[in-house]
């Protein structure tokens, strides 16, 4: 007899399509939405700023569709491009998108029993707000892959256009404080936290992350405190022992 032991989890239905769940699934990601907006908004005035152009600021948002990397990436880009500047802006990107790839390969699981030429596209509409709404969906036995796919394109189709009024209108954006549309992408991201937080203990990685980014930006100029800081809340994460490390099962 066994005593002790928690019961293996149930396994999960394999991916499928069937429209019924586009709409709900864009149901879920409509808290998103108007923050989607704002942040595009205050992109297109930022790059209006920088002195783009329309066409170059709607290409960027169709293909890195990257999000904070491209705040990132625009914020330090330099007046003449070089070897170097490319290779920094390039790094910037890498480390602010790296967590797409941990996302992704999370999703594995349910889209990975698609086909390829089905899974792989999906995965490049990956968003922190559409990752959350499907991980919720798949905890909950959801299966059908339009469910995420849906809401993903809605988020996409709004991230293309949302940049254009924020371009047009970049003299009357020229303080976001304004307005408030600084607010936009903190606070998108703070709300993002709370449907992540597993405990005190699994938030150390995330406090070690802030602290030494704090620390980073103060006394070092330009943008390393981005990529000392996901290096160093990685790193932290990754020695901290396991929640069963020590635990012993008990057999009776």
């Amino acid at each position: 007899m066994t005593s002790g032991l928690t019961k293996a989890p149930l396994t999960k239905a394999p991916a499928y399509w069937a429209k019924d769940a586009i709409w709900p699934g864009i149901v879920a990601i409509g808290p998103m939405l108007p923050g989607t907006l704002a942040f595009g908004m205050a992109f297109g005035a930022l790059c209006a700023q920088k002195q783009f152009s329309l066409a170059e600021v709607e290409v960027m948002m169709a293909f890195v569709y990257g999000g904070l990397s491209q705040f990132v990436a625009v914020q330090a880009w330099p007046d003449h491009l070089t070897g170097s500047s490319i290779a920094t802006l390039a790094l910037l990107t890498l480390t602010v998108n790296i967590r797409f790839a941990l996302m992704s390969a999370s999703l594995r699981p349910w889209f990975g029993t698609l086909p390829r030429w089905q899974s792989y596209p999906s995965m490049l509409l990956v968003t922190d707000g559409g990752w959350l709404a499907a991980t919720r969906y798949r905890d909950h036995g959801g299966a059908n892959a339009w469910f995420f796919v849906g809401g993903a394109l809605v988020l996409y189709a709004l991230w293309l256009v949302a940049a254009i009024p924020g371009y047009l209108l970049a003299e009357q954006l020229a303080d976001p404080r304004k307005y408030g549309v600084d607010l936009a992408m903190p606070a998108f991201y703070a709300a993002m936290l709370v449907p992540a937080w597993k405990g005190p203990r699994r938030a150390i990685p995330w406090a070690v992350a802030g602290a030494v980014a704090l620390g980073v930006h103060w006394l070092v100029p330009g943008w390393w405190f981005i990529i000392v800081g996901a290096i160093s809340g990685a790193v932290s994460a990754g020695l901290m022992p396991s929640d069963g490390a020590g635990r012993e099962t008990r057999h009776g």
